[in-house]
C-alpha cells in the first residue's frame, strides 16, 4: 500500500497493525557520476519493491529526502536539514500516523549520515511512548554479504558513490550515472585514525570514497535483490510480532 496514493477513508479502514514503512534518504552530492537525489532514489526503489511483497503488512509513505548532509555541504548543490530539523521530522510524521492509531513504524534508511537522528528520534519516541514498536536499519545492511563477495575493489562494503553504489544506480537508473565520469576516489589520514569526524572534502577530492569504476548493473542487481529479500524478512518478522525469550 501507498501511502501517498491512498484516500483518507482508504487509510482509515487499514488494520492498525500494519506497519508504516519510511524511507530516508538525502539530496547531496555523489561525486561527478551520481546525481545528487541517489541515496534517496536507491532508498525508495528498495521499498517501493518491498511494498510490492509486503502489501498487507505494510503502509509505504514518501521518502524523507532532507538528510542529515551536512558533511557533504562544502560540494555545491547539497542541502542538508539540522540534526534537530530532520529529528523533528521523523517524530512529526510517526506522531501525525499515531494520531490515526497506527502504532508499528519501520525506517528503512539510505543515507549514513541519517542513521545516528533515527536512532535519536525513535529513542525519544520508545521512551515517550512505550507501546510503539519502532525500528531504523539501513537497506544496505541486508545486502553485506552479497557486497562483500562482488566487490572487486579492496573495499568490502558500501562507502559512497563507490562501486557498490554505483552498480545499484546501474542496475535502477542507467539514465542517470555519468558513465564517462567515473572516478576511484578516497583519501587516507596519516597517521590512521578512527574516531575523527570530518567533513567530506576532508577526505575526498569530488566526493567519492570508493572504486566507483569497477560498478556494474549485474553487481547492482544482486546486491538489490538481497536487500529487498532481507528487509521483506524482517517487516513479515515484525508484522508477526516480535517476542523475547530464553537466554543468549
Amino acid at each position: 500500500m501507498i501511502l501517498a496514493d491512498m484516500t483518507w477513508k482508504e487509510v482509515d479502514a487499514l488494520a492498525r497493525d500494519t506497519i508504516v514503512l519510511i524511507p530516508t534518504g538525502s539530496l547531496e552530492q555523489h561525486g561527478a557520476h551520481l546525481p545528487l537525489l541517489t541515496d534517496s532514489l536507491i532508498a525508495s526503489a528498495v521499498t517501493t519493491a518491498v511494498e510490492r511483497q509486503t502489501v498487507n503488512e505494510a503502509v509505504l509513505t514518501p521518502c524523507i529526502w532532507l538528510g542529515a548532509s551536512g558533511h557533504h555541504l562544502n560540494f555545491a548543490g547539497t542541502c542538508s536539514a539540522s540534526m534537530e530539523g530532520y529529528v523533528l521530522a521523523i517524530t512529526a510524521v510517526v506522531e501525525s500516523m499515531m494520531r490515526h492509531g497506527f502504532h508499528r513504524f519501520l525506517i528503512v534508511n539510505g543515507h549514513g549520515g541519517n542513521n545516528e537522528p533515527n536512532g535519536v528520534a525513535l529513542r525519544s519516541l520508545k521512551e515517550k511512548y512505550n507501546h510503539l514498536t519502532v525500528g531504523h536499519v539501513g537497506y544496505y545492511v541486508f545486502g553485506e554479504s552479497e557486497i562483500r563477495d562482488l566487490m572487486e575493489g579492496s573495499a568490502k562494503g558500501i562507502q559512497h558513490a563507490c562501486e557498490a553504489e554505483t552498480s545499484l544506480m546501474m542496475h535502477l537508473h542507467p539514465d542517470k550515472v555519468r558513465t564517462d565520469k567515473l572516478r576511484d576516489d578516497g583519501l587516507k589520514s596519516d597517521p590512521p585514525t578512527q574516531s575523527l569526524v570530518k567533513m567530506w572534502d576532508e577526505i575526498s577530492e569530488e566526493g567519492v570514497l570508493g572504486f566507483a569504476t569497477l560498478g556494474t548493473a549485474a553487481k547492482g542487481k544482486k546486491i538489490f535483490d538481497a536487500c529487498v529479500n532481507g528487509i521483506v524478512t524482517e517487516v513479515r518478522a515484525i508484522h508477526g510480532g516480535v517476542v523475547y525469550t530464553g537466554n543468549f
